[in-house]
């Protein structure tokens, strides 16, 4: 989907949602080389206050970037700002909900100002923020 600046309304929201997996983990691990055993080490892990590997906080990071940039607004949205409260740990095998709503538009920019959260399967937040997109003059 892709929703010029001129369709975006407050309220509007997109989500997805996506099954974090060991495999998912691990790549994400490697492509940042971030090998903390919290996240890629079951002993390790097993020893911490958490009883188990989570997943990196900024893997949720990521899942905000696809909303944004396929979903809502989608292609020619631009991500100037993120701020992010890491509510809970994302467990290996945990469901993840992401969700961007539209707070705030700024038209004389071309800007919005949007509600970011991810949710576990349970319903619980595990990240709540706020994204500054600005929008290009062509979406294309």
């Amino acid at each position: 989907m892709t929703v010029k600046y001129e369709q975006l309304t407050v309220g509007m929201a997109a989500e997805r949602t996506r099954l974090v997996s060991d495999e998912l983990v691990r790549r994400y691990a490697e492509l940042t080389e971030d090998f903390n055993p919290v996240h890629v080490d079951d002993a390790a892990a097993a020893r911490t206050m958490f009883g188990g590997r989570i997943a990196h906080g900024m893997l949720s990071g990521g899942l905000i970037s696809a909303v944004l940039g396929m979903d809502l607004p989608g292609p020619g949205a631009i991500w100037l700002k993120q701020e992010m409260k890491f509510m809970r740990p994302v467990m290996i095998g945990d469901t993840i909900t992401t969700r961007v709503e539209v707070a705030e538009l700024m038209p004389a920019k071309r800007r919005a100002r949007l509600a970011t959260t991810c949710t576990n399967q349970r319903g619980e937040p595990t990240l709540v923020g706020e994204a500054l997109i600005q929008m290009m003059e062509d979406t294309g």
